[in-house]
């Protein structure tokens, strides 16, 4: 079980790549592309590695995670997994709608986690047997008495494969009114957790775009899963759980998937 101290850690760690990203946004800095395509700016690497610097001398037994440098520790029981900037493209575009992402993984399970706005200076926490925080202030996520009723999120069309577009597809068609948001990253699954967002559904998520998410949203009464229902672990990114599905009224899985394809069940 993550202490108080470890959360305390973890904000000290948001605090520190703030900082290190403030003073870059709407600003002068460097890109480039990664090897699978995707940006990571000066931003990027300044705020892991002020992180990394932090865990360094205060965890230095346990593992760290970093999509900019990599994993150290690997085989520690404890690893920290960070994403200083989950939403490049809208740091890069002036969007303050990227967060910073902060979890704390014990024996694979994800039992600690910070979605950090730097800009607009919001923090959703979430801590396992803990009530979620916006901004030290305890959030639910909203009841969803049909799929129809939800608000559905995602970041991009483009990141869907053929089959899985089809099956966001499908989800979409269940929404009425056209009630669809694209865009935001990790930060559609903070206002799901505030109550504001019904169901967030992607596709192609890493373990450090999805560790941090998944004790903010259960924490707030939500529900995080893969594509076929089952619950999100270090190991899911290497299987159904780079298909990651939050819903706030856990109640509409089954809809959910039904939606998505129909023959899909909860294992």
């Amino acid at each position: 079980m993550p202490s108080a101290a470890d959360l305390a850690l973890a904000h000290r760690l948001a605090d520190a790549a703030g900082a290190a990203i403030r003073p870059l946004f709407r600003g002068d800095w460097s890109e480039e592309r990664k090897a699978d395509q995707s940006f990571v700016t000066e931003a990027d690497r300044a705020a892991e590695a002020a992180m990394r610097a932090i865990l360094d001398i205060e965890r230095a037994q346990d593992g760290i995670h970093g999509e900019e440098y990599g994993v150290t520790r690997e085989s520690a029981a404890r690893q920290w997994v960070l994403d200083p900037i989950d939403g490049t493209t809208s740091f890069i575009a002036g969007r303050p709608i990227f967060g910073t992402l902060i979890a704390l993984l014990q024996d694979g399970w994800p039992v600690l986690g910070i979605i950090d706005q730097p800009i607009l200076k919001e923090r959703w926490a979430g801590r396992i047997g803990e009530a979620t925080t916006f901004n030290g202030r305890p959030v639910r996520t909203r009841p969803c008495p049909a799929l129809e009723n939800a608000v559905l999120a995602t970041t991009s069309p483009n990141l869907f494969a053929e089959d899985e577009a089809d099956a966001f597809i499908g989800l979409a068609k269940g929404v009425a009114g056209r009630k669809i948001v694209w865009g935001g990253d990790c930060y559609s699954y903070g206002l799901l957790a505030s109550g504001h967002i019904d169901v967030v559904c992607e596709a192609g998520l890493k373990i450090h775009d999805y560790a941090a998410l998944v004790p903010v949203v259960e924490g707030a009464g939500g529900l995080m899963a893969d594509w076929q229902g089952n619950p999100l672990d270090a190991g899911s990114a290497e299987a159904e759980g780079s298909r990651v599905l939050a819903l706030g009224d856990p109640a509409r899985l089954e809809d959910v998937l039904e939606a998505m394809g129909g023959d899909a069940t909860v294992e």
